[in-house]
């Protein structure tokens, strides 16, 4: 009976049923996100965070690099994660309500599959390496069994993946402790009296290429090489960035994997509690912004203090640090940023700037995507070949005009389309139906 109900009832929302504030925290979103990729697309490893190589020490480059890192760094991930969480609850929860049997769960599975595959698009056609899409994809239908928990039991699973993520942090810090310690402690043997183990032999060798990779001399070589494989043929580019990629998946999948989860499990708990919709007090966005940005900010002011304390050699870093605290700030940082944009909301003041970016997250698909394309074009060598020729402030600059021209282009395109090209490719693959794509008076059809 399912089945014969489905070409009728299955569609995407309709205008009444969107929740505007989404829209707009998309928006805001998914332009932060490129805020945080423009030195990936831009600048070579390690130059990437690390000021010291290019000896930007004082400039306008270094404060741009120290503000971004103090604050917005990582947070705009974040909420993008937190707002896919509730995602999954918008589109599987009218479904549930609409149709019957397995075909809820079948529209929402068919939707993530599909999301892999626009994933490998990304990677291994627009060739961007910091492709997210398939932890989304993977980690959503994971997501999927905890769609129905209250949000205290969601929060209560934010909680175990928050541990778990900082326990995996710290114990990559103390691994690479070890590593110099036991490399330190065997270099102090006089080999004239005593001769090293095999065991020793391997631990020294550890050490030292550890300690060589941090020296200004072994970064400014990486980074040469980076920029002539980023500038070179489309041969080259494609080998290259996909191949960090897929070197990067599993240690990513496995390390990202409670990143991820918590920020998927705050979302959906903040959703159900109100938070992401604007139904919270003003009180609660008070206390998150207060609180997030009071302890996330003193916290990631310590951690880019060491980092500059030790100049960025991380071999001395790693000597130094006794915990590491970006995900703790992060968390913080990531909920105080949504408390202040949800007090901007609710002040009433800047519903020009929310009714600006809304249509921008109704395309935030469309968007991520064609960030890859622009940026790829103007940086890489198959493009105008600007990868690693502009200073760091600089890049910031191609930043601006992204933002403008999407600005633009999502809010052109909405008065004349229901659906982003992506949006809509999206959605009728999920619903295995073509979807109506030019507006008709009056219509209220638009995507999830």
């Amino acid at each position: 009976m399912g089945q014969q109900n489905s070409p009728v009832t299955a569609a995407p929302v309709s205008q009444q049923e969107r929740i505007v504030i989404l829209d707009s925290l998309r928006g805001i979103a998914i332009l932060g996100i490129l805020l945080m990729n423009m030195p990936a697309f831009a600048l070579p490893p390690p130059v990437q965070h690390d000021p010291s190589v290019l000896n930007e020490w004082g400039t306008i480059d270094f404060k741009t690099w120290n503000f971004i890192q103090w604050f917005p760094e990582g947070t705009q991930r974040a909420i993008f994660s937190m707002l896919f969480g509730a995602g999954i609850l918008l589109f599987i929860g009218g479904k549930e309500k609409r149709l019957d049997g397995m075909m809820p769960a079948d529209y929402f599975f068919r939707r993530q599959l599909w999301l892999i595959v626009f994933s490998l698009f990304d990677v291994f056609v627009l060739l961007w390496s910091g492709d997210i899409l398939l932890d989304y994809a993977c980690l959503g239908m994971i997501m999927f069994a905890f769609r129905n928990m209250p949000p205290k039991r969601l929060l209560i699973g934010a909680t175990f993946c928050f541990i778990f993520m900082l326990a995996r942090e710290n114990r990559d810090l103390y691994h690479d402790k070890e590593t110099i310690y036991l490399g330190e402690q065997v270099a102090a043997i006089d080999t004239m009296k005593t001769q090293l183990t095999f065991t020793q032999k391997e631990q020294l060798s550890a050490m030292q290429e550890f300690k060589d990779k941090n020296t200004n001399e072994s970064k400014r070589k990486r980074m040469e090489k980076n920029i002539e494989r980023n500038t070179g043929s489309y041969k080259i580019l494609y080998e290259y960035r996909t191949g960090r990629y897929i070197d990067q998946l599993v240690t990513y999948l496995y390390f990202g994997l409670w990143d991820v989860m918590l920020f998927m499990f705050i979302g959906m708990a903040f959703f159900k509690m109100g938070i992401l919709t604007g139904q919270a007090s003003v009180k609660t966005y008070l206390w998150m912004c207060v609180a997030g940005l009071g302890v996330g900010l003193t916290i990631s002011y310590f951690r880019v203090e060491q980092m500059v304390d030790a100049r960025f050699n991380w071999y001395e870093y790693t000597k130094q640090v006794s915990f590491s605290s970006y995900e703790l700030s992060r968390t913080f940082r990531s909920i105080g940023i949504l408390g202040l944009i949800m007090l901007l909301y609710k002040s009433g003041w800047f519903k020009w700037l929310f009714a600006l970016l809304r249509p921008v997250g109704q395309m935030a698909f469309t968007n991520y995507l064609m960030q890859s394309l622009l940026c790829g074009l103007f940086f890489y060598g198959i493009g105008f070949g600007m990868y690693g020729k502009l200073q760091r402030h600089e890049i910031y600059y191609v930043l601006a005009a992204v933002w403008t021209l999407q600005i633009i282009y999502s809010n052109t395109w909405l008065h004349y389309f229901r659906f982003g090209p992506m949006e809509w490719a999206w959605h009728s693959l999920t619903y295995w139906k073509r979807q109506p794509f030019r507006k008709e008076k009056n219509s209220g059809t638009l995507p999830v």
